[in-house]
């Protein structure tokens, strides 16, 4: 198997994530890859499907994935049935922090019990 083919899930991810300036090349059985996520987490994606498929150090693969926006950690548009405790549990791996999430998008939250489908809320650094 090709280190390309190895990898081809994190190339599908990065074209799923719309990554921009892609590169891909293989050199000497190691596949180069370069490229600008939009957020943090898009990026920590990335690396997360990295070592999933090559293990916590790879050698046959290097990545080198920059941040656009790195003053969130992400946006995420809202889809029904969620809740800011959901939400925060995804990015965060904890639910109770859905209070960040609150704070950082006062100008459109009233309340952090009532959010709506399609509203892009921002996810800030922790």
């Amino acid at each position: 198997m090709s280190v390309k083919a190895k990898y081809q899930a994190v190339l599908d991810l990065g074209q799923e994530l719309g990554i921009q300036g892609g590169d891909v090349s293989e050199e000497a059985g190691v596949l180069k890859v370069k490229g600008q996520a939009a957020t943090p987490y898009e990026k920590n994606v990335i690396w997360d499907k990295i070592k999933e498929l090559g293990g916590e150090s790879p050698a046959d693969i290097k990545a080198n994935i920059t941040v656009a926006d790195d003053s969130v950690y992400h946006r995420h548009t809202v889809k029904s049935g969620e809740s800011l405790s959901k939400i925060a549990k995804h990015y965060y791996g904890d639910a109770m922090k859905y209070n960040k999430i609150f704070e950082a998008n006062t100008d459109q939250l009233k309340n952090p019990d009532v959010i709506h489908p399609d509203q892009v809320l921002v996810i800030p650094n922790l």
